[in-house]
């Protein structure tokens, strides 16, 4: 039987305490080169788009996609799991919640090898439903003291601050200029909407660690060439998917900046072939663009605990 699993499930069972474990897992696993990935592929029709993210994680004997549509309406998320032994369909699952959670859980985990041990203040640029858990894992991994929350709209910024505070019991306060989001930060993460740049490189500071997780488009920016150039560790989720898809990378390439040859993936630094930051004083730089192994391995996580606490419905296939 194929078990069925909606939204709310997914929300009572997945806390960012059982992602982060998961998702730091599968990189090691990709580092390893046991964990399968394959990029983001794409069907354009004139009114929306179909996007699918097929791979394998043998480690959680697992391996499946995602599968979602962009329309005017709106995105709308599924996640297909396979048992890796047998072949067979183990879980159809609602996976909007699923992707937040892992692509906090991601940045957690660029954070924990990438960022300074004693980074306390922490800089976001956006305010919207990903930016909840990318808070959400941040805290998990580092003692944040302070959270300076900049976005375009200031009553949006205000009650996400509001809201966040409450619900992580950290000093959450909305600024009202990009550069105080930056000035004194410790750790920068970025996870907007925007198509430009959102702060000026020329702001950042030394030892900082960012997290740039909004943009899965060659055509979208969130951090200017500036800021590529003064990065002295760059990291990627998935160099494939990347020349692909990571605008924020793809533009400072083409123009000379960089090479793709100084990008490291992420699964190398958790498999600790190379690190994450060799001196205080450096800047780290983690590019996020979501990958199938990530989905996959928060997706096993759930289909164990709900098979555990007897959650979901049995389809008849």
């Amino acid at each position: 039987m194929v078990l069925f699993l909606r939204e709310a499930d997914v929300r009572q069972l997945l806390t960012m305490e059982e992602a982060l474990p998961v998702v730091e897992e599968v990189f090691r696993q990709q580092g390893l080169g046991t964990a399968i990935n394959r990029p983001r592929f794409r069907v354009r029709l004139p009114n929306g788009i179909l996007h699918v993210m097929p791979g394998g994680a043998p480690v959680f004997k697992s391996l499946g996609f995602k599968a979602y549509t962009t329309f005017l309406g709106g995105a709308k998320f599924l996640f297909f799991l396979y048992s890796s032994d047998t072949g067979e369909l183990l879980a159809i699952m609602e996976a909007n919640r699923l992707g937040q959670m892992r692509t906090g859980a991601a940045s957690g985990v660029a954070t924990k090898y990438m960022a300074r041990s004693e980074a306390h203040t922490l800089g976001l640029f956006g305010a919207g439903w990903q930016a909840q858990t990318q808070l959400m894992a941040l805290c998990a991994v580092r003692e944040i003291h302070t959270i300076k929350v900049y976005s375009r709209t200031p009553e949006t910024r205000r009650t996400f601050s509001e809201e966040m505070s409450a619900l992580l019991k950290v000093d959450v306060k909305p600024v009202d200029t990009p550069e105080e989001a930056v000035k004194g930060s410790d750790i920068l993460v970025t996870i907007t909407t925007a198509r430009e740049p959102v702060f000026k490189g020329e702001w950042l500071e030394p030892g900082m660690h960012l997290n740039v997780a909004g943009s899965n488009s060659a055509i979208k920016r969130e951090v200017d060439e500036r800021t590529v150039s003064r990065s002295d560790v760059i990291v990627i989720d998935s160099r494939e998917q990347g020349m692909i898809e990571a605008g924020d990378l793809i533009v400072p390439v083409e123009k000379g900046i960089i090479h793709w040859g100084q990008v490291r993936e992420l699964g190398e630094v958790v498999a600790g072939y190379v690190p994450g930051r060799r001196t205080p004083e450096e800047i780290t730089l983690f590019k996020s663009n979501g990958l199938a192994i990530e989905d996959i391995a928060v997706a096993a996580k759930v289909y164990e605990l709900a098979k555990l606490k007897g959650a979901g419905v049995e389809l008849p296939m």
